[in-house]
């Protein structure tokens, strides 16, 4: 209901509603909002970087878990990109503690590695095929080949450092 009312509230507010900020301000925008050209000259159409926006456009994840061998095949062997592959389970302790850690070190590095999540208990193919014998198992591959391997629990700065040499920076 909540959702309907700020829909509502949204789409009532006009093309002519939006007033043209001075140029001053125009210079520090973030974005802007998508308005057919036939109704607003573009520049008219401005945000200040205050207010936040949203989009329906699918965004491409540094993250994703693994649904089968052939996704596995798609998404990680033929990566052009790094992707560093993280073996957990469910019932896993420090799986749980480690997941977080390391996604957010993917994310760090904005968008240069891929991170791919499998779930043993769901893939244990690919978890012999890897040789995956304890978990938290992370492999980092490198067109199609694993380049380095750890198990267990990293902190942040060993995370970082796995990361680097993976990307070669």
């Amino acid at each position: 209901m909540a959702q309907r009312l700020a829909l509502r509230r949204f789409l009532s507010i006009s093309p002519q509603k939006l007033s043209v900020p001075p140029v001053s301000i125009l210079s520090k925008v973030s974005a802007a909002p998508c308005y057919p050209r036939s109704l607003v000259p573009l520049t008219q159409i401005t945000v200040p970087a205050s207010i936040r926006t949203f989009s329906t456009t699918p965004v491409c994840r540094a993250t994703f878990n693994i649904q089968d061998g052939s996704d596995f095949q798609d998404r990680v062997v033929n990566s052009q990109k790094p992707v560093v592959v993280d073996f957990h389970a469910q019932w896993c302790g420090p799986c749980k503690i480690l997941g977080p850690r390391l996604e957010k070190m993917v994310a760090k590095q904005q968008g240069k590695v891929l991170m791919a999540k499998v779930d043993i208990d769901d893939h244990t193919d690919l978890a012999i095929e890897y040789e995956v014998s304890a978990v938290p198992t992370v492999l980092a591959m490198k067109n199609g080949d694993v380049v380095d391997k750890f198990v267990g629990i990293k902190d942040e700065d060993q995370l970082e450092a796995f990361l680097k040499k993976l990307i070669g920076a």
